[in-house]
């Protein structure tokens, strides 16, 4: 598939660029106190995951190409604010993926992030995937009225579900499948 731009007044959806480099750069070393708590990192013994910003628009755009991921960031009025992904897609008779997220902190609470998580997931479902979740630290009150403010039902915990901020954490699961209307505030005129 090739990558969409999904544009909704001020706000755009779109895959991160070569030409992003300096502003994801500048977000990212801005915001490094701000997402520690809550973004997923190498256990001990791992190689490190570091990339040069080349590689993720690299690896990114294999992922959109090859329907099994639609990375993308949100910009605000042209700026880069937020990071908003859809990855592990699988298709066949699971036809799913997870959502991540994350903002500047200087733009959360304006609601960017729902929208450009009902934007992206509009996208998805239309492509035909079925389900979404949303995997979330039950201590991320942020995240957690994201996943509520879009309708995900919660499924409950996964015990040590991903390596964050020095120790495996557990987090709880919200899901969303196509079937269910896609109707209010954040999701637009809805389907």
């Amino acid at each position: 598939m090739r990558p969409q731009t999904l544009t909704r007044g001020p706000l755009e959806v779109r895959p991160l660029s070569r030409g992003d480099e300096l502003d994801w750069i500048d977000i990212r070393q801005r915001n490094r106190r701000w997402l520690q708590p809550w973004e997923a990192t190498t256990p001990p013994g791992s190689a490190p995951a570091s990339a040069s910003f080349a590689t993720i628009v690299r690896r990114d755009r294999k992922q959109w190409r090859n329907d099994t991921g639609y990375p993308a960031v949100a910009t605000f009025d042209g700026d880069l604010v937020a990071r908003v992904s859809i990855y592990g897609i699988q298709w066949g008779a699971a036809r799913w993926g997870s959502l991540g997220y994350w903002i500047d902190e200087g733009h959360a609470g304006r609601g960017i992030v729902p929208t450009a998580v009902a934007m992206l997931s509009s996208m998805a479902f239309d492509r035909g995937l079925h389900r979404l979740e949303i995997a979330v630290r039950p201590e991320n009150e942020r995240s957690v009225a994201v996943a509520r403010k879009l309708g995900f039902a919660e499924e409950g915990m996964r015990r040590s579900y991903l390596f964050i901020d020095g120790q495996w954490r557990d987090h709880l699961i919200f899901a969303r499948t196509q079937d269910q209307p896609r109707v209010g505030r954040y999701w637009g005129q809805g389907h």
